[in-house]
């Protein structure tokens, strides 16, 4: 048992205990039993954080149904092994090593040896921040639908959001609340807060802290936090930018909203497009060019550490700059003054590599099973699903059952990674005390 294979196989664990709690009929509004099929595709999504849906949540599931769900979102979020070393923790046992090595494997942290501060302080942020998303949401859903169901619409959408799940109770997600601001700026900052990773809010929170408690030492954040913020922010903008350029005269998207819900409607899309799956348009409606944009985000993802999916920010930013440094002649690969070791750009490009390849062959076979779905609807469906976005064209509920579980195949291979799925289907590669001469060939 690897560690790759203990990550695997722990949301595996989680996703058959989900289906069958969903497939039970106190988990549906109608009280029948669920199919398997669509139990294992909801329970899927929600533990990869997806928010990819074959039915409605909102009226398909029972109060009961919906709060599995949300604990499926919570955990998947988290991630298995967080949940895991924690509950190990509140039962006053130590952590064994394995499971801190694969605790650092989940949330791509550079230590093991405090895991359990770690923990703590993942748990407390995250407790924190969602409460904080509730009490906000509370003030649009309890004036709406009363103490009781605005309470728990606050809970689901915080939750959700938060950890970039994109599960919604009303039927057209967020389109309803286009036209309100709160919505947007409430939501949008759950999705980024949760996209960015622990480390960079973490980071973020000690130099709040030096800042007010100032000390002899200089506060100095880490190469990870300069490039996931500054690859964040420029995403977001020329997302925005994007949007707002490619459906500012369609008339089924932005075309009909004033100049202002424009602007915060685009803002939504880019920000969403970033693994969250909440919409405020019509994705089916949009046109080519958003359509390639929203893939090309969509693929590109959050960042590493965090609740969401994709390649990775870092990933795109290393690749980017040593696409530069060749173009530019030079021998290394250099960020923020800072050299990029070898290491990590083979794992960048073999990450890229991997996701290419995977999203590549699910289109190639779905497009030959659903011959009369566009092309561009298919591609956008697996990349959704592999970087666990969510956003749909509307192709999803419409899937036969081997179509169905190619995506959800797609949405667990997203969620535990392809590096971490491939060790664990190869296992861990064996030491080799060859070393082979080089030589030179011919590329580009």
């Amino acid at each position: 048992m690897t560690v790759a294979r203990t990550i695997c196989l722990g949301f595996l664990g989680v996703i058959t205990v989900g289906t069958l709690l969903l497939m039970l009929p106190i988990s549906l509004a109608d009280g029948s039993w669920n199919s398997l099929i669509t139990a294992l595709f909801t329970a899927t999504s929600a533990t990869c954080v997806t928010g990819l849906i074959v039915v409605d949540t909102g009226s398909y599931y029972s109060f009961w149904g919906q709060l599995i769900i949300v604990a499926l979102i919570q955990v998947g979020g988290l991630g298995y092994m967080t949940a895991n070393t924690f509950l190990l923790l509140l039962l006053g046992r130590r952590s064994r090593v394995r499971y801190r090595i694969a605790l650092q494997e989940s949330l791509d942290s550079g230590g093991v040896s405090s895991v359990s501060q770690l923990l703590q302080s993942i748990i407390a942020l995250t407790v924190l921040l969602e409460l904080t998303g509730v009490f906000a949401l509370m003030t649009i859903f309890i004036p709406e639908f009363g103490w009781t169901y605005g309470l728990w619409q606050s809970i689901f959408h915080s939750v959700s959001a938060f950890n970039n799940a994109g599960f919604s109770l009303f039927e057209d997600s967020l389109a309803g609340y286009i036209n309100l601001p709160q919505m947007t700026i409430f939501i949008t900052i759950l999705i980024i807060l949760g996209g960015i990773g622990y480390q960079v809010m973490m980071e973020a929170f000690f130099w709040l802290k030096s800042q007010i408690k100032p000390n002899k030492k200089r506060f100095r954040f880490s190469l990870h936090v300069k490039i996931v913020s500054s690859t964040t922010l420029m995403l977001l903008l020329i997302g925005s930018w994007g949007f707002f350029a490619s459906e500012f005269g369609n008339p089924n998207t932005l075309e009909p909203l004033s100049w202002l819900h424009k602007i915060t409607a685009a803002w939504f899309q880019s920000v969403t497009t970033r693994t969250a799956g909440f919409n405020t348009i019509d994705i089916g409606k949009m046109t080519t060019a958003g359509l390639f944009l929203t893939i090309a985000l969509m693929f590109i993802g959050a960042s590493p550490g965090s609740t969401g999916g994709g390649i990775k920010t870092t990933t795109f930013r290393v690749l980017i700059t040593c696409t530069k440094s060749v173009l530019q002649g030079r021998e290394n690969v250099i960020l923020y003054e800072r050299r990029v070791p070898t290491e990590l750009i083979m794992k960048a490009v073999a990450v890229t590599v991997g996701s290419i390849s995977i999203v590549s062959l699910s289109t190639m076979i779905l497009a030959i099973l659903e011959p009369r779905v566009p092309f561009i609807d298919l591609l956008f469906e697996t990349v959704s699903a592999f970087a666990t976005v969510g956003l749909s064209t509307g192709i999803t509920a419409d899937f036969s059952i081997v179509g169905a579980l190619i995506i959800t195949l797609l949405m667990y291979a997203g969620r535990v990674g392809v590096l971490i799925l491939m060790a664990a289907l190869l296992g861990d590669p064996k030491p080799s005390v060859l070393d082979y001469p080089d030589e030179d060939l011919l590329v580009g």
